[in-house]
């Protein structure tokens, strides 16, 4: 695929590695402008709509700026049991995280945006997975953990890293759960006419 003019500028709006390397994959050009968008600002709330307001927020802050740009905002979150968990702030917690997700099956929502304010396009939606953990011992976890991997990772994981180890299965979107819906997002911009295949 590709971008189908050089006026169709494409911005993801993250400074996530593995969404820039979904996206890559996906055969995609654009530029990294990360958001400045305040995350901690908006409180927590429903998951769905909490995941789809911080992508939104994100589009929007770089649509602003960037008005005939196509911006691309994501938001991924790790709920269980309707509990929202983030970024661990220490080893305990994200010792605590993985305890939790031990033997359950959680959820990881990642909510998109895709904005141009030029064309006075915006349009948002939330993709949800469910993940399966295998049962963790406490010399596992003590093991990830020192690994260093779990702590810029919301629900201190990473699938498409180390972490994979920790996942028995999943039902839903793979490219969701590291960070991008992929499928979701480039089916939307074929349909707007941003990107298409080259012949």
């Amino acid at each position: 695929m590709e971008n189908t003019t050089a006026a169709h500028k494409l911005i993801l709006a993250s400074q996530s590695p593995r969404r820039s390397y979904l996206l890559e994959q996906a055969g995609l050009i654009f530029e990294v402008i990360p958001s400045a968008f305040d995350e901690s600002s908006i409180p927590l709330g429903e998951p769905v709509g909490y995941a789809r307001f911080q992508a939104e927020a994100k589009a929007n802050d770089l649509a602003s700026r960037y008005p005939e740009a196509w911006v691309i905002g994501a938001d991924t979150i790790v709920v269980i049991a309707g509990d929202i968990l983030g970024k661990p702030s220490s080893t305990a917690d994200a010792r605590a995280m993985l305890r939790q997700l031990s033997g359950q099956t959680h959820q990881v929502m990642t909510g998109y945006a895709i904005y141009n304010r030029s064309r006075d396009f915006q349009f948002s939606d939330t993709v949800v997975t469910d993940v399966e953990f295998k049962k963790l011992a406490d010399p596992e976890i003590d093991w990830y953990v020192q690994t260093g991997e779990p702590f810029d990772k919301a629900g201190a994981y990473a699938i498409q890293g180390i972490g994979t180890f920790l996942v028995r299965r999943i039902n839903g979107s793979y490219t969701n759960v590291v960070g991008l819906p992929v499928c979701e997002v480039v089916e939307k911009l074929l349909t707007e006419g941003v990107i298409g295949y080259k012949r």
